[in-house]
């Protein structure tokens, strides 16, 4: 780690369980010269990559739907999400992880994919670095009926939708994940659809 004005200091591994959650003590040079020691908390649970599924010619979209714990214990009524598909990478490159989790989760076998940024998406607490992507999807290149991977626990519902409805399911709120949402609007902002 390169920045001199921050010196860690101690790093305890709190729960190894699902995925790693560390607290950090470390001291920090403010903007005035002294140095403050602070202390916060990371959850490290790996980079992933996600994906939109855009058919121009039919002018849909390619997304999932399944049972998501955490908004359920904040909120969501259901537990229920609509999100584009995503996982994370274990030890592929960010590439091969989206070819594989699109097979798996959508059913759909995309042999081209096209990277368009990498974001931190909760930098305050999470590690995690997702990496964005587009591909053009058709008829053919469906392959199985996707839902996930069952030794994971997956149970996705595959759903082909009008892309005017996500667009419009952004606005009222019935797509309510930051990366889906993210996609939606790259992909209304540059005409991906229609």
């Amino acid at each position: 780690m390169a920045n001199p004005r921050v010196n860690i200091a101690s790093e305890e591994v709190l729960s190894n369980n699902w995925y790693t959650l560390r607290k950090y003590t470390f001291d920090y040079q403010r903007a005035d010269g002294s140095w403050e020691r602070q202390a916060r908390e990371a959850y490290d649970r790996g980079n992933g990559a996600v994906i939109l599924l855009y058919n121009k010619e039919k002018q849909t979209v390619v997304l999932t739907r399944q049972f998501r714990l955490p908004t359920y214990t904040n909120g969501n009524d259901t537990g229920m999400m609509i999100e584009a598909c995503a996982g994370l990478l274990d030890k592929d490159n960010p590439e091969e992880c989206i070819k594989r989790e699109t097979e798996e989760e959508t059913g759909y076998k995309v042999s081209s994919v096209k990277k368009i940024f990498q974001a931190y998406m909760s930098p305050g607490s999470v590690t995690e670095i997702l990496y964005f992507f587009v591909a053009e999807y058709s008829d053919d290149m469906k392959v199985s009926d996707g839902g996930g991977c069952a030794t994971e626990q997956e149970n996705i519902e595959v759903m082909e939708i009008p892309f005017n409805e996500a667009v419009q399911m952004v606005a009222n709120g019935g797509i309510n994940d930051a990366k889906t949402i993210m996609l939606v609007q790259y992909a209304q902002i540059n005409g991906l659809v229609g």
